[in-house]
């Protein structure tokens, strides 16, 4: 079978007039379709550069990709742009717009906005726990509500491929952890094919079904890690996947990779 999501070979440098900088080298990973890994890695090692390609953005981010491929289902991800959801550090909800409308936003840029993508963005803030915000502004959100409402904007565009750059991070520890576990329970519930970029070591194993380890700059793939967790259910949650047995032993491990 063959993978839903390919990277074979590929190596990607910035220009500048001081000369090129290597950021990722001969990076070789797939994904197979309803399958949520998560990415770790040291800082600045090139982590987001990654995502940013696989989202098909690198006539936004400068650079050349100097070897490899990026494909999605066999077609190359600058061809399969529309298919991908990217959802960012921040929430960038704008705050003139009630939550509803900020959650619709992809299906009137798309001109797409029909009754039943109406119907379904309201079954969608509900799931969430934000039917009763609908009609409020983003001002009026907490932050983790905030965060539901972007990734709820996201999947309204219906991704074949969902990505998160450390969509949890300027939320507060507490926070976070709730947010993080509603988010990924859902996106397990769904069974939508998923990447996560974080520095968050146990989030990344509490959440993910491989964790992929990469190296200092420039970046390649320095271990791949499958988690089981002895879980009952395949839709676990990532604050219990915390108190697993396991979970200390596959800390220890990216722990490891991390700083040898």
């Amino acid at each position: 079978m063959d993978a839903f999501l390919s990277i074979k070979g590929l190596s990607f440098s910035y220009h500048s007039p001081e000369g090129e900088t290597q950021a990722l080298h001969d990076i070789n990973l797939s994904l197979r379709e309803g399958e949520f890994i998560a990415i770790v890695g040291p800082s600045g090692c090139g982590k987001s550069t990654l995502l940013s390609l696989i989202a098909g953005l690198l006539p936004f981010i400068g650079g050349e990709i100097t070897a490899g491929e990026i494909l999605l289902q066999n077609r190359p991800v600058s061809e399969n742009r529309d298919r991908i959801g990217y959802m960012l550090q921040k929430d960038h909800l704008f705050p003139w717009r009630s939550t509803k409308r900020n959650v619709l936003l992809g299906p009137e840029i798309r001109h797409d906005k029909t009754s039943e993508k109406e119907t379904k963005a309201l079954a969608l803030l509900d799931s969430y726990g934000l039917a009763q915000f609908a009609g409020s502004s983003p001002s009026s959100l907490s932050g983790g509500m905030r965060q539901r409402a972007a990734l709820i904007r996201t999947l309204m565009t219906e991704p074949a491929l969902l990505l998160l750059d450390e969509p949890f991070s300027a939320l507060d520890y507490q926070t976070r952890l709730n947010v993080s576990d509603d988010i990924c329970k859902q996106i397990r519930k769904e069974q939508i094919t998923a990447i996560l970029v974080t520095h968050d070591i146990s989030e990344a194993i509490s959440v993910a079904d491989r964790v992929v380890i990469l190296s200092k700059r420039p970046a390649t793939v320095a271990k791949t890690l499958d988690i089981q967790l002895d879980m009952d259910s395949p839709l676990r949650s990532p604050l219990l996947a915390r108190s697993s047995p396991n979970f200390t032993h596959y800390f220890n491990l990216v722990w490891k990779e991390l700083t040898t």
